[in-house]
């Protein structure tokens, strides 16, 4: 059984900080890039960062460049989303995805609420 399961969200006020985790089971975990998206209501499910599986190589939003970053602990079957000087605008549920080749997998998502 594949799983990714998130955690660390929450309502957070403007300028304020929040890690992401996502806890992976039942696939090889260093073989797979790590992603996390967000999806606001009425808005398109939109790619905030990467990780390739070595973590070796990261990718980020324009939006979110110099305030979050995404890391992962092989060891233990972990990716994080560091994200610094929230905004309002970063108000959207969080999903964890694992992608490999033709591969993907999606976690249920963590909402994220942030306050003007």
């Amino acid at each position: 059984q594949v799983q990714l399961v998130e955690s660390g969200g929450g309502l957070v006020q403007a300028g304020d900080s929040l890690r992401l985790s996502c806890a992976a089971s039942g696939f090889t975990f260093s073989s797979y890039a790590m992603r996390w998206y967000r999806q606001a209501p009425g808005k398109a499910r939109e790619l905030v960062a990467a990780i390739s599986g070595t973590g070796d190589s990261t990718n980020y939003a324009d939006s979110v460049k110099g305030r979050f970053t995404i890391s992962r602990d092989n060891a233990k079957n972990t990716v994080y989303l560091q994200m610094k000087s929230l905004k309002p605008e970063d108000t959207a549920r969080y999903y964890c995805n694992a992608n490999r080749l033709l591969l993907d997998y999606w976690g249920q998502g963590t909402q994220v609420t942030v306050s003007s």
